[in-house]
């Protein structure tokens, strides 16, 4: 129970940072392109790297299960579920799985374009 709270906590603080950046962003840069969103996702995924990359080589005493899933799966998860995405292609592509990594990322942006337009689609005709 204490890890679910730790991720949902972490998850509302991760969402709350990313309006902010989109905020910001759309102050500063204006609406016509999603600079914030853009923004959240590489930054996201700079600080997933750091985080998983201390953890598995810098560490020197282990961090907690806890504290782990606080930081990634909250935090980060909240803030961008592309962090997870790109450490998720990442793993595949060190361990030499190329073909796997390659349709993960055409599998995955590929039919979650298709289902935003499906969705779309099924709303303006059934709705």
């Amino acid at each position: 129970m204490l890890q679910t709270f730790l991720v949902f906590l972490g998850g509302g603080l991760g969402a709350a940072m990313r309006h902010g950046v989109n905020i910001g962003s759309a102050r500063v840069f204006g609406i016509n392109f999603p600079v914030g969103t853009m923004v959240v996702n590489v930054t996201g995924s700079l600080v997933m790297g750091l985080i998983v990359a201390y953890l598995a080589f810098k560490a020197d005493q282990p961090w907690s299960q806890n504290l782990r899933l606080f930081l990634t799966t909250g935090i980060l998860g909240g803030y961008t579920t592309f962090s997870a995405f790109s450490l998720d292609f990442a793993l595949l592509w060190e361990r030499g799985a190329i073909g796997q990594a390659a349709l993960y990322v055409l599998g995955s942006v590929g039919l979650s374009l298709l289902a935003v337009f499906a969705g779309l689609w099924l709303v303006r005709t059934f709705a």
